[in-house]
Parts: structure tokens; sequence; C-alpha cells
């Protein structure tokens, strides 16, 4: 491997690492406050970080059938999870718990397809897995993908519509890279996917963070009008 590949195979695997520790934090946030957003931002960290593992790992010339499956996976489930920790601005239990369970549905959909689905080595071009899943896996996965990225835009523009925050900018930046990741893979140089990915989530992460204080307020918890 020349000096330029293990450049790159090293960088995937320190964001991976990288987003690993950010997921770690997240998880730990919500173990002391029970904040639901924390979990599922953690969570979708968590799973990127995977997936930019196998990626590294790929990278290397480690490829096999069940390492595509997860891939193709996680590359569908980051979005969604990550697009749970944003309902809570919608304000709307019902919406909320409804559009949960489809995301989960779809998710568990998506993985057994994955799981049942044979996928061949050829995906893989130059240590980039830069070839199309089947349509199967692609249409289960855009039932995932195409609802969450509209959840994402769609809390971004509520954010805005009550108040200004730099954080509500980056978030709709980072849900347009990764909705918009996929068209890469024709690029000429398809790595680039890899690192658009990352900069997505990382980007979508810290507009996440200004979300908490737009939750509504619990059920049962008396409200106070300001004086």
């Amino acid at each position: 491997m020349d000096g330029f590949a293990m450049a790159i195979d090293g960088s995937l695997f320190a964001l991976a690492a990288l987003l690993g520790f950010l997921c770690v934090r997240n998880l730990v946030k919500y173990a002391r406050t029970r904040v639901r957003p924390q979990l599922m931002w953690g969570s979708g960290l968590g799973l990127a970080a995977a997936a930019m593992a196998i990626e590294g790992a790929v990278y290397l010339g480690v490829v096999s059938t069940g390492l595509l499956q997860l891939y193709i996976f996680l590359s569908a489930a980051i979005v969604g999870v990550l697009s749970l920790g944003a309902t809570r601005v919608l304000r709307s239990p019902g919406l909320e718990s409804l559009y949960t369970g489809y995301t989960l549905i779809a998710c568990a959909a998506t993985g057994i397809a994955c799981a049942l689905t044979p996928l061949s080595a050829s995906m893989v071009v130059g240590g980039i897995i830069a070839k199309d899943p089947p349509l199967t896996l692609l249409v289960l996965s855009s039932l995932v993908t195409v609802p969450a990225t509209v959840v994402l835009l769609a809390a971004t523009v509520l954010s805005l519509r009550r108040s200004f925050r730099w954080q509500t900018g980056l978030m709709a930046a980072g849900a347009i890279i990764l909705g918009a990741g996929g068209t890469l893979y024709i690029a000429s140089f398809p790595v680039a996917l890899y690192y658009a990915e990352f900069i997505g989530i990382l980007v979508l992460f810290l507009g996440l963070l200004s979300l908490p204080s737009a939750a509504p307020t619990p059920s049962g918890t008396p409200t106070h009008a300001p004086a």
C-alpha cells in the first residue's frame, strides 16, 4: 500500500475513532440526564463510527459479504436514528411516537433484507464501496433515509421560524450533505463520499446540540406564563 493510500486508510480509522468518542460522550450524558435525544444522537454516532471503521477495513482489502451487508444497513440506519433525536422540536408526542415506530420497523426490515441478500465483492472498486447494492436494498434503505431527511429538514425549518440560531443552519447543512451524499458514487474520486458522510454527520450533530432547549414540556409538568 503506497503512502497516499495509507494516509487515506489511517484517516478513515481516525474519523471512526472521533465518531466513537462522540458516541460514548452522548451515551454517558444520556445515562446521567435520561434525555432521549442524547440516546438517539449517541446511537446514531455509534452506527456512523462502525460504518467508517468498515470503510477503513475495506480500504485495507478486508472484504466479505457480511461486512458489505452490515455497511449497507448502517448507511441507512445512521440517518434514521439521528433523525429520532430531532423529533422533539416538532412538539407533537403523537407524531414523535408514530415516526419512531415507523423508523424502527423500516430499519428492522432493511436489516433483515441486508442479512438475506448476498452481496458481491464487485461492489468494491479500488478499495472503495463504490457500486450500488441490489434494487431491493436501495428501495428499503430509501424508506429510512428519505423520511429521515425530511424530518431533519422540517425540524430545522421549525427551529428557524421560532428563533434563529446558527446551530440550525448547521443542522440543515448536515441533513443536505447526508441526503445528497449518494451522488458521490459517480465521482471520479469516490473516496470523497466517505469524507462527505463524516462531514455531514458531524455538522448535523453540532446542529442537533441546540435542540434540547426546544423540547416540549414533559407531560404533567405545569407551565408558567412569563411575568
